[in-house]
Formats: C-alpha cells, structure tokens, sequence
C-alpha cells in the first residue's frame, strides 16, 4: 500500500487551529506541529495549533528559530512530502521550502496580491476595505509573493473591528484548504502567478502604531480604533504624563457631528469630544493608564 504523503505543519493563531484540526480530522499524516510560545505580553484571544496537535498524538516544536542548521537538519529528518504554513509568524528559509517534494504552500489573511506581509486583517480594517479574504499560494523567499492556488473572500463592514473581522474571514481559510488540499497531496494543484503591478506590503504592527494622530479625518482615526481596539493593544493618546486609551469612537455621534476646532482639541467634556483634521469623534470608550484621569477642560489640545 503506498505510504499517505508525510505533511509538516507551521502555524500559529486560530486559523493555524482551524486548518490543522481539518487536516487531523480527515486522518491525513501530519508528521509534526512547528508553532510558536505563547507571548505572555499577547492577549491570547485564539485557539492555537499546538492543541490539536497535542490531542491527537502529533509532535509540537517551538524552536526559535527553523533556519539555523541544526533546525534545518531536524525538519530534514522529518522527511516531510509536503509542508503548510498558516499564520506562521516566521519567515521560512528557502533551503526548507526546497525540502519537501510536493511543496511548501502558505494560507495568507488577505486577497493577496493586496496586503502581503504580518497582520493584513488590521492592515485592511485600518485601510477601511469593505472585503478581505484567505489565499492559498506557494512559497517562495519573498512573503506572500508565490503562485496562487485558490482564495475565497467575504465582506466586511465600515464598523467591523479587527476581530470581528477575523470572524467573518476565519471559516474562509478552512474551506480553501478543504477544496485544494487533495490536489496539493496529489501534486496536481494549479497555479496562477501573482499581478505584480497590484501588490502591496505592510509590516508587523506594534503597540506604538496605535497613537493617534488628530490631524487625520475622523474617518481615519475611527478606522484606526477599530482596527487595533480590544484585544489587540489599543489606540491612544497621551496627555501630560498618562496615557489615554480609546477602545472606541464614533465620528457621527449628535455630539460630534458637525463640530469642528484644532486638531485634537477638546470641543467637549460630557460627553467627551476631541476635533480631528476634519471633524470631530465622541471618545466613548476610554481608559487612563499610568496616571489618574485627567481634569478635562473645552480648548485644551490632546
């Protein structure tokens, strides 16, 4: 009988979990889970791959790094036929993605070849773009660059955070690997290269991406709070000494509609309203850190 193609699994997130409990579920031969630590600075909002793995008997490794020689010498070891990336947060070297005979292959949180690159949900909440998607593509020593072998999208919309957004995407990435992964097994996936001239990247996020800048649109700081609202680390702003966290606004509020003043001056104190590039937002969630709340007065510039 011939042997069922030997798959390594990369990933991390609740998309990683998602892909792998499928693969598992259909008793594919899963050779090993190559994952991540959790972060005890990260919320951990998300299911990860590891429990899968652990629950059905699957090695898990969390090296720091795979492309050092003697991680290299251990995935070889492993023989893998076929490797899958999902929403691993590493780059993978090409001396391993050259490894397996039937390809290294990545699910990408984006319709790529829009949003290539770390956290692209955010990115597109961020961006305000009313559609997001799941790309199944190759590997190759660029991120998110390879051939296309199926993608599948869903609207979102102009208030959706991050994470709600994660929500409507997440079932997307499952059903393209459902449909693609006996092609990929059997080798016979097709493929379409990327439209180069509509590529775009964006870089990992910090917590410091968070600061507002009240010189922006209404609609650009409100898409900003949306897109790294809880439970990801929050939009902010300092004042003096503390730290103003806004986990949400609304720019079409009574309170803040139509009133106009200097970026980032207080236009009102109850309810709170601070003056953007072109208008205003209500701050209507908000939390002090590292200080008392402050003594709000109308004028003072944030």
């Amino acid at each position: 009988m011939r042997t069922r193609p030997r798959i390594l699994f990369f990933g991390y997130s609740e998309v990683g979990y998602e892909c792998l409990s499928l693969l598992l579920g259909r008793g594919d031969n899963v050779v090993a889970l190559v994952t991540h630590e959790d972060n005890p600075h990260e919320k951990i909002w998300f299911q990860t791959p590891a429990v899968a793995a652990r629950g059905k008997g699957v090695p898990v490794f969390t090296p720091e790094s795979v492309n050092n020689p003697e991680w290299r010498e251990r995935i070889a070891a492993l023989a893998p036929d076929l490797i899958l990336s999902v929403y691993y947060r590493h780059m993978i070297g090409t001396k391993i993605l050259a490894l397996p005979r039937l390809g290294a292959w990545n699910m990408h949180g984006s319709l790529l070849p829009k949003y290539r690159g770390r956290a692209p949900i955010n990115w597109a909440v961020l961006h305000g773009e009313p559609r997001i998607g799941m790309t199944l593509h190759r590997m190759v020593k660029s991120a998110d660059a390879g051939a296309m072998v199926d993608q599948e999208g869903v609207d979102i919309g102009p208030r959706d955070t991050a994470e709600q957004a994660f929500r409507k995407v997440l079932p997307c990435a499952r059903r393209v690997l459902e449909r693609q992964i006996d092609a990929l097994l059997a080798g016979t996936a097709k493929e379409t290269p990327q439209d180069e001239a509509q590529a775009t990247y964006f870089g990992g996020r910090k917590p410091e991406d968070g600061r507002i800048d009240w010189a922006k649109s209404a609609r650009e700081i409100f898409n900003l709070i949306r897109a790294v609202t809880d439970p990801y680390p929050g939009a902010f702003t300092d004042v003096g000494g503390a730290r103003l966290m806004v986990w949400w606004a609304e720019a079409d509020s009574p309170a803040a509609h139509g009133r106009r003043g200097a970026p980032g001056e207080i236009l009102s104190v109850a309810p709170l309203v601070v003056a953007s590039g072109d208008g205003a937002l209500e701050l209507t969630k908000i939390e002090w850190r590292g200080a008392p709340a402050a003594q709000w007065r109308v004028g003072q510039l944030l």
